[in-house]
């Protein structure tokens, strides 16, 4: 068992495709096993993106209900996140009457400030009860965010570095990012994540200065070192070893 206050967030499949990697999950009974191994490695929330029978991301109702119901069932009390790519439907009102039709919602869903009707989507999950992490992947999204008026409603802030191939420039933009949440003096909670190469870069200054950090296969396949991660679970269990103070209690001391 880990003990540690800072979220590891496990994110287990995104809009990867089934042949990347052989542990990517696609099927709601596949999500729900993926995630509880790697809430046993340490995983403190899930962000999915459920698949519909084409394999295709979905935000459809059944859909989503499914893979929510099924992780739900396997990791009783962990917060389970959807996405709500504007991507998956290409239009910012269907999107908007897809997630109000919702009739199992997620604990909370992650909404893209790179993104038309973000505000819109945002007060609509907000008063449906659903947590928002505000996606901000660029200095304008932290700034659009701070107009928005929003900043203090959301669960926390997303900040979800692009930059696959330059771990220095990337974890110069979170820092850009950060230094524009620190000047409009919004408090909320902070995750940080990366993609390809730089996402350890990224998760090590995270770590670093106290953030909390998403990692998985939707991220990167491969662990620090280059390897190819086995699962979820292991690029999760690499995280959580990275905690500065991080503490592991053995099964025989377990109350």
């Amino acid at each position: 068992m880990i003990i540690s206050h800072t979220l590891v967030q496990a994110c287990l499949n995104g809009p990867r495709e089934r042949g990347e990697h052989p542990a990517i999950p696609i099927t709601a009974e596949a999500l729900a096993s993926e995630a509880r191994r790697a809430v046993e490695a340490g995983a403190g929330g899930l962000h999915v993106h459920p698949r519909g029978a084409d394999e295709r991301e979905s935000l459809e109702p059944l859909t989503c209900g499914a893979a929510i119901e099924a992780i739900r069932y396997a990791c009783p009390g962990t917060p389970v996140g959807l996405t709500t790519g504007l991507w998956i439907v290409g239009q910012v009102s269907h999107r908007v009457d897809l997630v109000r039709s919702w009739s199992v919602a997620p604990d909370f869903v992650s909404v893209n400030f790179s993104e038309d009707g973000a505000e819109e989507l945002a007060e609509l999950s907000v008063s449906r009860g659903i947590g928002v992490e505000a996606g901000l992947s660029a200095v304008s999204d932290a700034q659009r965010l701070a107009r928005s008026g929003l900043a203090r409603r959301c669960l926390r802030l997303l900040v979800e570095i692009d930059e696959e191939d330059d771990p220095t420039s990337a974890v110069a933009l979170a820092a850009q990012i950060d230094q524009v949440l620190d000047w409009h003096v919004i408090d909320r909670p902070r995750l940080y994540h990366g993609h390809g190469r730089a996402t350890w870069a990224v998760i090590e200054r995270a770590l670093g200065r106290g953030g909390d950090v998403r990692i998985g296969l939707e991220d990167t396949l491969v662990l620090a070192d280059g390897r190819l991660a086995r699962d979820n679970a292991e690029l999760v269990a690499a995280a959580v070893v990275m905690i500065p103070g991080v503490q592991e209690v053995q099964p025989s001391l377990r109350s």
